[in-house]
């Protein structure tokens, strides 16, 4: 399956790379100490041998050298006195615009890291650059958008007031890998936006990828406003956390890994978190679905990106009047999907990027073998390196590990059922609360599970796979799927707080704030309107 290195396109090779440098206060410093051998989800044949193609390293900074960026972030933040959080909404708009059109010009380079570092097919790798840019610009929309809603006074019980949102101040942030982009820069860009200083740490997988945009980090903003930093959690993170320094920590991926790490914050009142968890999404396909859009969705929604997303559709309950059915059709669609290295034209089973993950996945289908289930599909959960062909298990029941565990890679488990009590049970007693896609045609059967549903879930789809999109809908979760909502709105108020100035209506106080007003003193207290 695997390529030799000649046999590549030479327009998506890449030349390995040693990430010397790490952002701190500013600048770009040469770390002089250990470094990370970063190796590809693709393996490249060599002398009849595959080995996972080496890609470069970064460095592996020290607990000191992460403390370093948390006094260089206080410094910019200064209690909220600092250049940033005091500046202008208009002006931090100017950086946050200068930054799109440098990273711009990095597309090429950032997209071909994105592959090969997580084996993200070319198609999905440029969408998810572009959706980035989008994301990025959307949301400087509407940061003017609510700048333009507290652009005026307010009276109020012979009170006026001007109310604004307000930074927080050191913000931590942590990206998954599978999104290595998009979903770190949907906290990391409110979080600057809105004013606060941040300490930014690539995702363990897809670190390589930040390198072509440091330039443009170091650029775009004053000194200590984002510093990025690389190395182990717990080398890292630890030391931060355990400072009682950060403020807030925006953090997407595991519920324990967040829990580990919030519990190092000696002052828990203080800390905010905005966190994006696990989920285990169940698809529900009633007796009287359109089978064709059930199984469309759900080969899309179960296996796009190798399964290796929060909103994937990690179970399906299909009912018994209709399983054989489905899953005829759901074997030939998994069948015909096409398998290969991530440049290839039409490309949809890649590589995975996670070493241990096949191996785990293995484990997965073997505890179903042996407790009834059988894998329906030809070669399914066939290993060969890091690619694992998807497994479609049936029958699923309790007993069985791929039931409860978020598997987060090409395992489809099924579950026929009878009564809708069943897959509604299940995402009762779950410990996770993200969405969940019905497939049904019945009004009344839709309606009556809708209104329970929306009260276990946070988003529940129609006919249709789960997904985040489009940024502007909240994305969040219940239980152990998330805490705080991310949109391009709602990320902007989850990364600052509303506070204001208010006055007594009287004449001295009426004469000062027309003067702050009518010669532009204040950022805060200003009634320009931004175009």
């Amino acid at each position: 399956m695997f390529p030799k290195l000649k046999e590549i396109p030479k327009e998506y090779q890449v030349t390995p790379l040693k990430q010397k440098t790490w952002l701190l206060d500013g600048k770009l410093v040469e770390w002089k100490g250990p470094f990370q051998t970063v190796h590809s989800a693709v393996y490249v044949e060599d002398k009849n041998t595959s080995l996972p193609y080496e890609l470069g390293s970064y460095p592996l900074l020290s607990g000191e050298a992460s403390l370093t960026a948390l006094d260089a972030a206080m410094k910019a933040y200064e209690l909220g006195r600092g250049e940033w959080p005091t500046m202008s909404v208009k002006d931090r708009i100017k950086h946050l615009q200068g930054f799109v059109k440098r990273m711009k010009e990095k597309r090429d380079e950032v997209v071909n890291w994105l592959m090969w570092e997580i084996g993200k097919n070319l198609g999905d790798s440029r969408k998810e650059f572009d959706r980035t840019i989008d994301y990025i610009v959307d949301t400087i929309d509407a940061y003017k958008n609510l700048d333009r809603e507290s652009s005026r006074l307010r009276k109020e019980g012979g009170i006026y007031a001007q109310i604004r949102r307000g930074p927080l101040g050191v913000v931590l942030c942590m990206g998954p890998y599978n999104y290595p982009l998009n979903e770190t820069f949907t906290t990391l860009i409110p979080a600057l936006l809105m004013g606060n200083a941040v300490i930014f740490k690539p995702a363990k997988l897809g670190v390589l990828m930040i390198s072509p945009l440091l330039e443009a980090f170091r650029d775009s903003f004053p000194k200590g406003v984002i510093n990025i930093i690389y190395g182990s959690g717990q080398e890292t993170v630890g030391p931060l956390m355990a400072s009682g320094k950060i403020d807030v920590l925006a953090f997407i991926g595991s519920s324990n890994s967040a829990n580990a790490i919030k519990k190092l914050h000696p002052k828990p009142n203080r800390l905010r978190s905005v966190l994006g968890l696990d989920a285990k999404n169940p698809g529900i396909v009633l007796p009287d679905a359109d089978i064709d859009i059930a199984v469309e969705e759900c080969v899309t929604g179960s296996l796009s990106f190798n399964g290796q997303r929060c909103t994937a559709l990690k179970i399906l309950f299909v009912h018994d009047k209709v399983i054989d059915q489905f899953i005829s059709k759901f074997k030939a669609k998994v069948e015909a999907l096409k398998s290969g290295m991530p440049w290839e034209d039409k490309v949809q089973l890649t590589p995975l990027p996670e070493p241990q993950k096949p191996a785990y996945l293995k484990g997965l289908i073997d505890d179903a073998i042996s407790k009834g289930a059988k894998v329906i599909n030809h070669d399914g959960g066939k290993i060969e390196h890091s690619y694992v062909n998807p497994a479609i298990l049936y029958p699923v029941n309790s007993s069985m590990r791929v039931y409860h565990e978020e598997q987060f890679g090409p395992v489809v488990p099924i579950v026929s059922y009878h009564k809708i009590s069943e897959p509604i049970k299940y995402i009762t007693e779950s410990n996770f609360g993200q969405q969940v896609s019905i497939f049904g045609t019945d009004k009344n059967e839709i309606a009556k599970l809708v209104d329970p549903l929306v009260n276990e879930v946070c988003r529940v789809n129609i006919n249709s796979q789960c997904q985040r999109g489009p940024d502007v809908f909240p994305f969040n979760g219940r239980k152990d799927s998330a805490e705080g909502t991310l949109s391009v709105s709602d990320a902007l108020r989850v990364f600052s707080i509303r506070t204001m100035v208010a006055m007594k209506d009287n004449d001295v106080n009426r004469d000062l704030l027309t003067q702050i007003l009518e010669e532009r003193k204040s950022n805060f207290l200003s009634t320009d309107f931004i175009l």
